[in-house]
């Protein structure tokens, strides 16, 4: 088949997302899961029977339609399908309610949302835009099965392919648009960066509304490799798929991490893993050391990352040891700044503002240009790139090597007597008592010092927080010390398995 030509940026053929699978080996396993296993050459067939079913619905260009489904065949390929339709998909993540997903259909206009029908049946009238068709789940999987496909497409490298809306942790959520270069280059920059090859077979359990759980697919089949994706209950049955799909490869957030070193493994199921990375939080010292004797054939990649610029920086496995706080330096396609709040660079080891420029920012957020132009803003003179670029408004400081360490984000910082405190410099001192899983500085009322510490810890120990209490006198500044300390037996989570900071704070700070 004669595709279109690719366009060069920063010396990649970047060509539609939709053009994905046809570098893998026709022949290769490409998806694996509960619903049998596909080659590349099976998958790109049903990936155009996909597309022809939805481009079926006569809709514009550039419509909008949403997915709200679990994980499986169709939510796979739906962010390659809508796009070869000439659409634009907007994933829900499956485990919102029906309230938010009314604010994200109404916010993006979408004409089309595939749900399984106990999802469509929580929604009421009055939360669909009043274009909006409901399409089930096991009809799209029915159009996979037969039938003609839409060729690869022609969309150009700016083409809008998807819009991905941010958890809403400060505010409602906003919808990040996202064109095909930005998916392309993405996918290139992770395979490259993590090494991935054709026989590395990927377990996806980061939901695809996230943009660090669809580049699990992406990436993986960039480099012609084999996903599994999984929506567990447990993370025994995290363990469980690792054994039986001989798994390589695993991409987590620290609340996972933390569920899957408390399991036992054995040696040779642990083995089977060669690469494990980590975005969404930073990896505690203790954490860290607990992954690398667990998993000692398995190198660890901490990312940081951001869903309006997708992915910023990556510390290599063998800076781990001996930077274990690093965020690393630039992914490839990214150019990472620190500036001053006039936009000039900071010295080394001077706190400033992450910028993130190059071809992977984001195309601002979707129908909101008051937001938009909040955090999208004119690269730093010093940027090679110029153009468009994200501020992130994180504060980072860069050592001589050029290695990037995370201080704080500004909405975070608790304000206490004149003294702006990092909660994660109070959260990695908790931590790394023994028996202390997790962690969560707070900043709560205080008439006297505008701002007190309060510190959530989660543990098993019936003494944790006099241990605590102990190190951290010793550890930090006396500014820094919580007023009170509180031990829980869980944390709430975001959707997409963060901590949930907002409801602790709403919960604590009254």
């Amino acid at each position: 088949m004669e595709l279109s030509s690719a366009t060069l940026i920063d010396g990649e053929e970047v060509r539609p997302i939709d053009h994905l699978l046809l570098r893998g080996d026709p022949a290769r396993p490409a998806l694996d899961g509960r619903s049998g296993s596909q080659n590349f050459a099976e998958l790109e067939e049903t990936l155009g029977r996909l597309a022809a079913w939805l481009a079926g619905f006569g809709l514009e260009k550039g419509a909008r339609v949403a997915s709200w489904i679990a994980k499986g065949p169709v939510a796979a390929l739906m962010p390659l399908a809508a796009p070869r339709a000439g659409l634009v998909h907007v994933p829900v993540n499956p485990l919102l309610k029906h309230g938010q997903v009314a604010h994200i259909l109404a916010d993006s206009g979408a004409r089309l949302l595939i749900g399984s029908p106990a999802r469509l049946d929580t929604l009421e009238p009055d939360d669909l835009p009043g274009d909006c068709r409901l399409l089930r789940e096991e009809d799209a999987a029915a159009a996979m099965s037969g039938g003609d496909g839409l060729p690869p497409s022609e969309a150009g490298p700016d083409d809008l392919a998807a819009i991905l809306y941010t958890s809403g942790s400060t505010g409602r959520p906003k919808g990040v648009m996202l064109s095909h270069a930005n998916l392309w280059l993405g996918a290139v920059s992770v395979a490259s960066y993590l090494g991935l090859g054709a026989q590395d077979r990927t377990l996806c359990v980061l939901p695809f509304s996230f943009d660090y759980g669809q580049n699990q697919l992406f990436s993986t089949w960039y480099a012609g490799g084999c996903v599994y994706p999984l929506d567990y209950l447990t993370a025994r049955d995290v363990m469980k798929s690792v054994d039986t799909r001989d798994i390589t490869t695993l991409a987590g957030v620290p609340p996972l991490w933390v569920q899957l070193t408390e399991l036992e493994w054995k040696p040779e199921v642990a083995g089977k893993l060669k690469r494990l990375t980590n975005s969404g939080g930073a990896l505690t010292r203790p954490l860290v050391a607990k992954l690398r004797s667990l998993f000692p054939q398995a190198d660890l990649y901490p990312m940081y990352g951001l869903t309006e610029a997708f992915r910023s920086t990556y510390l290599p496995p063998a800076l781990v040891d001996s930077h274990p706080d690093s965020i690393g330096s630039a992914i490839p396609y990214a150019e990472i700044l620190v500036v001053r709040p006039d936009g000039s660079l900071t010295d080394d080891d001077e706190a400033g503002e992450l910028v993130h420029c190059g071809p992977l920012v984001a195309q601002g957020y979707w129908r909101d240009e008051a937001r938009t132009a909040e955090r999208f803003k004119p690269a730093p003179p010093s940027s090679r790139y110029g153009g468009m670029a994200v501020w992130s408004g994180d504060t980072v400081r860069r050592d001589e090597q050029g290695l990037l360490y995370f201080v704080g984000r500004d909405d975070a910082m608790i304000k206490s007597s004149g003294n702006r405190i990092s909660p994660t410099e109070i959260e990695e001192a908790a931590v790394a008592v023994p028996g202390v899983a997790e962690a969560v500085a707070l900043g709560i009322k205080d008439e006297r010092l505008g701002q007190a510490v309060l510190l959530l810890i989660r543990s098993v120990e019936a003494e944790a927080e006099a241990l605590v209490e102990t190190r951290l006198k010793t550890e930090l500044p006396n500014f820094m010390q919580p007023r009170t300390i509180i031990r829980l037996a869980e944390f709430p989570r975001t959707p997409n398995g963060k901590i949930d900071r907002v409801a602790l704070a709403k919960e604590f700070d009254r």
